[in-house]
C-alpha cells in the first residue's frame, strides 16, 4: 500500500511539474536517480529530502540553461533575450526559468526589430515581455493559455507611469503581468461585463487571484502602449494584435489586425497579445 501511495505521489510530481515547465518531470526523475546514486556511494551526508531538493534546482537549472537552449534551436525555437538586449526584457525573471519564452526564429526577430523601432521613438523605454511558448514539441500547451503552443504567439506588459506621471520601466502593477485590468470608462463599451453576463466565468478570473495593490499606484501609459501596438501592427510578419475593445478605441487604433480575441480567453486589458503566421 505504502509503494502504491508512494508512486501515485511521484506520478503527480512529474505531471506538475511537467504541465508548469515542460522539462521539470523529466529533471524530477532525473534527480530521483542521481539523489539515490549519491546516497549509495555516500558522497553526502545530507538529510535525503534536503540532498533531493539540492540536486533538483541544479539541475533544473543546468537542464534549462544549458541544455534545453540548444536542443530547442534546432528544433525550431530560440528563447527571447534574458540581460543581452536593453530594449526588451523579461517583466519577471522566472519566465525564463519556468521555460516560457520560447518562440520560432521569425517571431523573435519580429519582436526584436519591433523594440528596436519602438526604443528608437521613446528612449530608454524597455518592452517587456510575459509568456510566450514552451521549447518543445507544437501542441503541448502553456497552461492557462489556449493558444501559447506553437513558437508563434508572445504576449506583452503594457506601460505605465507613477503616481506624479513619470514614465516606468520593466514594471507593471502585478508580478506577472496579468490579473490588474485597465477598466472600461463609463462611455466605453465594457466587453468583460458582456463577456461575462453571457455565461464566460473565467474571462476574469484570475483578477480573484492576483494582489490588486498596485492597481491606483500605477497608471496606464496610453501614449507608449499606443506606439508600441502601432508599430507592431506594421510588422508584416505579426498577423495577429489582441486587446480589449475598449482599449482599441481609446487608443484610436485602426489597423485590421488590432482585434477581439473571444469571450472564450480571458481579458485582455492587461497585456498585448501577438502572434505570427
Amino acid at each position: 500500500m505504502k509503494l502504491a501511495i508512494k508512486f501515485v505521489l511521484h506520478l503527480i510530481f512529474v505531471l506538475v511539474l511537467t504541465i508548469g515547465t515542460q522539462i521539470g518531470g523529466l529533471v524530477y526523475l532525473v534527480s530521483i536517480f542521481v539523489r539515490n546514486f549519491v546516497l549509495k556511494k555516500n558522497l553526502l551526508k545530507l538529510n535525503k529530502r534536503f540532498l533531493f531538493i539540492i540536486i533538483y534546482i541544479l539541475t533544473y537549472l543546468f537542464f534549462s540553461f544549458i541544455i534545453v537552449p540548444p536542443v530547442a534551436k534546432s528544433l525550431g525555437r530560440t528563447p527571447l533575450p534574458v540581460f543581452s538586449n536593453e530594449n526588451i526584457k523579461p517583466l519577471n525573471i522566472m519566465t525564463c526559468v519556468l521555460n516560457r519564452h520560447y518562440v520560432t526564429p521569425k517571431l523573435k526577430e519580429s519582436i526584436i526589430n519591433s523594440a528596436e523601432e519602438f526604443n528608437g521613438l521613446h528612449p530608454n523605454s524597455v518592452v517587456s515581455y510575459l509568456d510566450a511558448n514552451f521549447p518543445f514539441f507544437d501542441g503541448f500547451p502553456l497552461a492557462p493559455h489556449l493558444s501559447h503552443n506553437d513558437g508563434k504567439k508572445l504576449d506583452l506588459a503594457f506601460f505605465y507611469k507613477d503616481q506624479n506621471k513619470k514614465e516606468l520601466n520593466n514594471s507593471a502593477p502585478s508580478l506577472i503581468g496579468y490579473g490588474v485590468f485597465e477598466e472600461p470608462k463609463a462611455e466605453e463599451y465594457n466587453m468583460p461585463k458582456n463577456c461575462e453576463e453571457k455565461g464566460f466565468w473565467q474571462y476574469g478570473i484570475i483578477e480573484r487571484f492576483v494582489p490588486q495593490w498596485n492597481k491606483d499606484k500605477m497608471i496606464f501609459d496610453l501614449q507608449r502602449t499606443k506606439d508600441l501596438i502601432h508599430i507592431l501592427s506594421k510588422n508584416k510578419s505579426i498577423s495577429k494584435i489582441f486587446i480589449e475593445p475598449h482599449l482599441k478605441t481609446r487608443m484610436k487604433l485602426n489597423n485590421e489586425k488590432i482585434r477581439f480575441h473571444g469571450c472564450r480567453a480571458v481579458r485582455h486589458d492587461d497585456h498585448i497579445h501577438l502572434q505570427i503566421n
